[in-house]
C-alpha cells in the first residue's frame, strides 16, 4: 500500500510540473537583443571621468543638450557606490541607417557655462556613453602595440591649444561625435547584434548663411557637399557668449566579432604576458618557501620527535633544548586575547567573501557588463560572512577559557567595520562637498546601515552563539601555572624584524598583480583577469602560511613561547608594504594635483590595507596554529 501511494505521488508531481508555466531568468547584461534594420538605437549617457581628480560627475552637470525629459535608469547598490549616474541622451539611431551632420543642438554659453567646460577641460574630463550595454571607447592608434589599436574609454570634454600662430592657449570643446557602431549580423535571420561602440570627436566651429531656425543647414558639414567636417581648421573655442552647435554622424560597420566575444576589446588582456611573469614569480617565491618548510617538517622536525619519544630518562629531558622545552607555556593565552579573537573572526569574514566572490567572478556571474555587480557581490557576501566571523571568533575565545561571548560578539560586529565607516563617511562628506556624483546619497547610506545592523550583526550573534555552544578545542598538551622565562633572543629574532621580514614574500608574491588591480580602479580600466587572480590568490595564502610557519618554527626553537600575536602579525606585515607601494603608485603613475583627490586616494588605500591586513595576518594566524597543534600531538610529553 505504502509503495502504491508513493508511485501515485511521484505521477502527481510529474503531472504538476509539466501542467504548470514554468518562469526563468537572466542576469542582467546577459542576455542578447536583436536589432533589426531601422530599429532605434537609444545611447545612455554615464558619469564625467577624469585620473586627474578621481572625482566623477553626473554628464549634464555640464550644459550639454538634454532629451525633452531626463530618466534615471535603474542603479544597483554597487554602480551608486562607484559614482554611476546613467540616464537618457537626445543621441538616438537607427539600425543600419547611417546619419551625417545631424544637429542635436544649439547652445549660447554664459559666464558660468563656459567656465565649467573650462574647469572640466583643464582637468581632462572624459564623457562616458552606453549603447547596448556596450562603453563608448575612442580607438587610439599605436605603433608600439602588436595590433596597432588601443581602446580609449570616453571622449575627452575637449582640450587645450593656440590657433596657428597665437602665443595664447585656449579651450576648445568636441562638439561634433563621429560615431561607428559596430554589429555582427546574423545569417539565419533578418537581424543584427551590436559588438562595437567607438567615437572620434572633433571641435569644429560650425557655420550656417542665415538667421538660426530648426531647418538651418550647416556649411561646415553639409551632407550634400563633399566637404567633411573633420577638414575645418577652426575648432570651437569656449568663451562666454560663444555659440556651440552639438552635432554628430553615424557609420554602421559589420564586424567579424561574435556577440559573446564583443567585451574582449575592452578588457586588461593585452598584458597576459607580463601576467604569466607575474605567477612564475609568485610561484618560485612558492617553491622556495615550500622547500623551506619541507625540509623543517620532514628532516628537521620529523628527526626532533623521533630524539624526543626515545628519551627515557627525565634527566635526558632536561638536557635538550629547543621547541620542546616550551610545552607547558605555547599554549598559553596571549595578552588581549580578545582582540586577537576579533581580529581572528574578521579575517576569516573576509576570506570567506573573498573566496566566494572569485568562484562566481570564475564562473562569469560578474561580467563587466553587469555594471557594478562586483561591488554589490562583494558587500552582500561580506554581510553575509558575518556568520563564519561569530563562529570563528567566539570558538577561539572559548579556547582561551572565556565565557563572556555576548562582548566578543559585539566587538567582532563593530570594530572593523565601525572602523572603515567612519573613514568612509568622512571620505564622502569631502566627495559632498565637491559635489561629485561620486557622493553616496542619503538613501545609500541608510540602506548600507541597515545591511550591517540588520543582516550582519544579528548573523554574528547567530554564528558567536553557535561556535560557544560547540566543545572547546582541547589542547595537545597541558599548560604550566608558572610561565616559564622567555632566554635573551639573537638580534634577527627581534618581534619587529622578524615581523616585517615576514611580510616582505607574500606582497613580493602578489605586487605585480598589484600594479594591474590599481590601475583599473584608479586609471578607469576594466580589469576581468579572474583567473589570474584566483591563482595569485591561492599563491598568497601559501606564501603566508608557509612564511609564518617557518618564522613560528625559529620562535619556538629559540625557546620564545608568545606565537600567537607574532603569527598575525608576521603576515599582516605584508599590508605595510601594500600601502607603501601604494604610495610609490601615487607619485609614479598617477596625476592627482588636488588636495582633496589625493586625500581620497589615501584614505581608499588605507581602507584596502587594513582590510589586507586582517585577511593576510588570519591566514598567517591559523597556518601556525595549525602548525603548533602538529608538532607538540606528535611526542610524548611526560
Amino acid at each position: 500500500m505504502e509503495g502504491h501511494s508513493f508511485h501515485v505521488a511521484w505521477i502527481l508531481s510529474l503531472f504538476v510540473l509539466f501542467w504548470f508555466p514554468a518562469h526563468c531568468f537572466y542576469l542582467p547584461g546577459v542576455a542578447p537583443e536583436d536589432f533589426k534594420k531601422g530599429g532605434p538605437l537609444y545611447v545612455k549617457v554615464n558619469k564625467l571621468t577624469s585620473t586627474k581628480t578621481q572625482l566623477p560627475y553626473s554628464y549634464y552637470s555640464l550644459p550639454y543638450c538634454q532629451p525633452d525629459n531626463i530618466v534615471d535608469s535603474a542603479e544597483n547598490l554597487g554602480e551608486v557606490l562607484r559614482g554611476d549616474r546613467i540616464e537618457n541622451s537626445p543621441y538616438v539611431f537607427n539600425m543600419s541607417e547611417p546619419r551625417m551632420c545631424n544637429i542635436v543642438c544649439r547652445k549660447i554659453l554664459d559666464k558660468k557655462s563656459a567656465k565649467a567646460f573650462k574647469e572640466k577641460i583643464d582637468d581632462e574630463y572624459r564623457v562616458n556613453m552606453i549603447l547596448d550595454n556596450l562603453p563608448l571607447v575612442v580607438p587610439i592608434r599605436r605603433t608600439d602595440q602588436e595590433n596597432g589599436v588601443v581602446y580609449q574609454h570616453g571622449f575627452h570634454v575637449g582640450l587645450r591649444g593656440k590657433y596657428t600662430g597665437s602665443k595664447e592657449e585656449k579651450h576648445f570643446i568636441h562638439n561634433h561625435l563621429t560615431f561607428t557602431v559596430k554589429y555582427h549580423k546574423d545569417p539565419l535571420a533578418d537581424s543584427a547584434r551590436i559588438v562595437g561602440f567607438e567615437v572620434k570627436p572633433f571641435s569644429v566651429k560650425h557655420e550656417y548663411d542665415g538667421e538660426w531656425n530648426e531647418n538651418t543647414r550647416l556649411t561646415t558639414c553639409d551632407p550634400h557637399s563633399k566637404r567633411a567636417v573633420t577638414s575645418s581648421e577652426s575648432p570651437q573655442e569656449v568663451e562666454e557668449t560663444r555659440e556651440v552647435i552639438f552635432t554628430y554622424d553615424v557609420e554602421f560597420q559589420e564586424s567579424d566579432i561574435k556577440w559573446a566575444y564583443r567585451w574582449d576589446t575592452y578588457l586588461m588582456m593585452a598584458d597576459d604576458q607580463i601576467h604569466w611573469f607575474s605567477i612564475v614569480n609568485s610561484l618560485m617565491i612558492v617553491l622556495f618557501l615550500s622547500a623551506m618548510v619541507a625540509m623543517i617538517m620532514l628532516r628537521t622536525l620529523y628527526r626532533d620527535i623521533s630524539k624526543y619519544n626515545q628519551l627515557e630518562t627525565q634527566e635526558e629531558a632536561q638536557e635538550e633544548t629547543g621547541w620542546k622545552l616550551v610545552h607547558g607555556d605555547v599554549f598559553r593565552a596571549p595578552t588581549n586575547s580578545d582582540l586577537l579573537c576579533v581580529y581572528v573572526g574578521t579575517g576569516v569574514q573576509f576570506f570567506g567573501m573573498i573566496l566566494v566572490t572569485m568562484i562566481f567572478a570564475l564562473l562569469g556571474f560578474l561580467s563587466p557588463s553587469n555594471r557594478g555587480g562586483l561591488m554589490t557581490a562583494m558587500l552582500l557576501l561580506w554581510v553575509f560572512m558575518g556568520l563564519l566571523a561569530g563562529y570563528s571568533s567566539v570558538r577561539l575565545y572559548k579556547m582561551f577559557k572565556g565565557t563572556g561571548w555576548k562582548k566578543i560578539s559585539i566587538r567582532t560586529a563593530f570594530m572593523f567595520p565601525a572602523t572603515v565607516f567612519a573613514i568612509f563617511f568622512v571620505l564622502n562628506a569631502l566627495i559632498w562637498g565637491q559635489k561629485s556624483s561620486g557622493a553616496v546619497p542619503f538613501g545609500t547610506m541608510i540602506a548600507l546601515v541597515l545591511l550591517w545592523f540588520g543582516i550582519s550583526v544579528p548573523l554574528i550573534f547567530i554564528g558567536s552563539y553557535i561556535g560557544f555552544k560547540k566543545r572547546t578545542i582541547e589542547d595537545p598538551v597541558k599548560t604550566s601555572k608558572i610561565p616559564r622565562q622567555i632566554p635573551e633572543q639573537a638580534w634577527y629574532m627581534n618581534p619587529t624584524f622578524s615581523i616585517l621580514v615576514g611580510g616582505i614574500l607574500p606582497f613580493g608574491a602578489v605586487f605585480i598583480e598589484l600594479f594591474f588591480i590599481l590601475t583599473s580602479i584608479w586609471l578607469h580600466q576594466f580589469y576581468y583577469i579572474f583567473g589570474f587572480l584566483f591563482i595569485v590568490f591561492v599563491i598568497l595564502i601559501v606564501t603566508c602560511a608557509e612564511i609564518t610557519i617557518v618564522l613560528c618554527y625559529f620562535q619556538l626553537c629559540s625557546e620564545d613561547y608568545r606565537w600567537w600575536w607574532r603569527s598575525y602579525l608576521t603576515s599582516g606585515s605584508s599590508a605595510l608594504y601594500l600601502f607603501l607601494y601604494a604610495a610609490f603608485y601615487f607619485f609614479t603613475k598617477l596625476e592627482i594635483t588636488k588636495p582633496v583627490s589625493g586625500v581620497l586616494y589615501f584614505g581608499y588605500m588605507l581602507i584596502a590595507s587594513y582590510a589586507f591586513f586582517v585577511l593576510t595576518g588570519t591566514i598567517g594566524f591559523y597556518a601556525c596554529f595549525w602548525f603548533t597543534r602538529l608538532i607538540y600531538s606528535s611526542v610524548k610529553i611526560e
